[in-house]
């Protein structure tokens, strides 16, 4: 891997991260057209995560420094938002820690990822659709994220352990059917990354370190780390006031286009 070729995609982890259109999988596909490939570049993808979680670091610095200060000062909003990021992240930490193996070996292909943003697309637009018809706009505010409802998300980020699917995209429906409204689902799913996408980039890095710094390839994971990091930063705060007036459905058509196009490109 080129210089070059870390900072594409530290441009489309950034662009992705976020979005519910699944970063892992428009890695893997951007992977396959850069000629990057092989076990290396999996964890080369997975790591330069890094710079999407420093984002969400800096754009809730405000927020993330009350609730800490409020956890040691007994705070009962600050422990109920620790508790539910807690809650929602134990599911997914299990689960890839289970099958992180199988994950790897069946799932980081362009099959499973074209079919796995088809799917998704198609949840999104359904829910979507269900959501206008009852008139349901949902619970604003992270104060209404309960046990419960973290627990939900949880498992919702389960699903997004098959590249393709989209963590953001798993949390923020999940958040949706628990009866959050999409905007609050979408920043208690970015506040969730913390915990879920630095365990990964830690444990992930730690295993495959001697393959990512092998010829000096930290010059490339230090690209690609900044790239996302300053993309990631701007994406989030487009995307939040995006949906405070707008719906999933137009990322749920591009995903069902995109996986069609993939699966097509197959044939």
């Amino acid at each position: 891997m080129n210089p070059l070729q870390a900072a594409l995609l530290g441009l489309v982890e950034g662009l992705t991260e976020y979005l519910p259109v699944s970063s892992t999988g428009h890695l893997i596909l951007a992977g396959k057209l850069l000629g990057v490939e092989g076990e290396a570049s999996k964890s080369f993808e997975i790591v330069i995560q890094l710079g999407a979680i420093l984002a969400v670091l800096i754009h809730y610095r405000k927020l993330l420094l009350e609730r800490t200060t409020g956890l040691f000062s007994g705070d009962p909003a600050a422990r109920r938002l620790g508790l539910a990021l807690l809650i929602g992240f134990l599911p997914a930490a299990i689960c890839g820690l289970a099958f992180r193996k199988a994950i790897k070996a069946h799932l980081f292909g362009i099959k499973p990822v074209g079919w796995a943003l088809i799917v998704g697309g198609v949840v999104m637009i359904v829910v979507e659709l269900v959501r206008k018809r009852k008139h349901v706009t949902g619970l604003d505010g992270l104060e209404h994220v309960t046990p419960l409802r973290a627990l939900v998300i949880g498992l919702g980020q389960c699903v997004s352990l098959w590249p393709g699917s989209s963590r953001s995209m798993c949390t923020i429906v999940a958040g949706q059917l628990a009866g959050l409204s999409t905007a609050t689902a979408a920043e208690f799913s970015f506040l969730l990354a913390l915990p879920t996408l630095g365990a990964a980039t830690i444990y992930e890095g730690y295993k495959a370190r001697h393959e990512l710094l092998h010829g000096g390839g930290g010059l490339e994971l230090a690209i690609g780390m900044v790239v996302s990091f300053v993309v990631a930063w701007a994406v989030i705060a487009v995307f939040l006031r995006y949906l405070k007036t707008r719906g999933l459905s137009p990322f749920g058509y591009y995903r069902i286009v995109v996986g069609a196009l993939v699966l097509s490109l197959m044939v």
